[in-house]
């Protein structure tokens, strides 16, 4: 398995390419081609040029949740599209990998709340779209994880706000969000760009659904923000207890909590341009 990273908060010194708070990873697996996220503004698509990769030739687009700083780069993606489609550019369409909650109004005291710019009507114009409650394989080695459960007793305690059920405004515990999961030679990659539903749940989850104990890597956010001193401990703890080859916790991971986790975790640096490869 391949991954680039297309855009993260952070940029990598030396390496002249873009950041942005937001999300946006591109991976390999057993010949398929997946873009995870697409951020919250074209950067993906600036930085995907300068690594070479061609955003028209996908199998797959992932969104792992409805929030804007992984879903609005869809707008410059939809444009990108139809330019090349104008061209006469070669391309491909990706099927469009979400749950079924994932379009669901997020209402903010700001103007338009915090979710999709692009809405599923015209997104659906552009691509298939494939709604899954289930753990899907999108390849042999490479599987999409929704409805992560809550299996520990530290993690997804309070709602995330609101979010819209038809007419009524429920609490919000980000059950839309998707993980990915690949298998390979080292043990398992993790992959969840913002872990609403907890990054240590989040794992044990993946080692549940590919029947893998062994992990060779975690990636993605890791929603420690100003985390709660149990919330922030019992993750060490647990890192600790299950040690992975390689951590590469970015995003949504204050610097408090990656330098709590480098003290347990094999922490590596996270910044867009990031290109990481593991054996099959």
């Amino acid at each position: 398995m391949k991954l680039a990273i297309l855009a993260d908060n952070n940029t990598l010194i030396d390496r002249y390419f873009l950041g942005e708070p937001g999300v946006s990873y591109f991976i390999e697996a057993d010949g398929k081609r997946i873009l995870y996220d697409v951020g919250y503004s074209d950067v993906f698509i600036r930085n995907a040029q300068k690594l070479g990769i061609d955003l028209l030739n996908l199998d797959y687009l992932v969104l792992s949740h409805g929030h804007l700083d992984h879903v609005w780069g869809l707008d410059p993606l939809l444009r990108m599209y139809t330019e090349a489609s104008l061209e006469g550019l070669p391309m491909r369409k990706p099927q469009v990998i979400v749950h079924e909650k994932t379009f669901n109004h997020r209402p903010r005291a700001y103007a338009g709340g915090s979710g999709f710019m692009v809405g599923e009507d015209r997104l659906s114009k552009y691509f298939e779209i494939r709604k899954i409650t289930e753990p899907v394989w999108l390849t042999e080695h490479l599987a999409a994880l929704p409805n992560i459960p809550n299996i520990n007793d530290f993690e997804v305690k309070v709602p995330f706000k609101q979010i819209r059920n038809g007419d009524t405004d429920e609490d919000d515990y980000m059950e839309d969000e998707i993980a990915l999961a690949c298998k390979s030679e080292g043990g398992l990659i993790v992959m969840n760009p913002c872990s609403h539903r907890g990054i240590c749940n989040t794992i044990e989850y993946a080692k549940r659904v590919s029947k893998e104990e062994r992990i060779a890597d975690v990636i993605g956010g890791f929603h420690l923000q100003n985390p709660t001193k149990e919330l922030l401990d019992s993750t060490a703890a647990y890192f600790t207890e299950n040690p992975p080859a390689a951590v590469h916790a970015c995003h949504c991971t204050d610097l408090h909590s990656k330098v709590a986790l480098a003290k347990v975790a094999n922490l590596q640096e996270v910044g867009s341009g990031l290109q990481l490869e593991y054996p099959a």
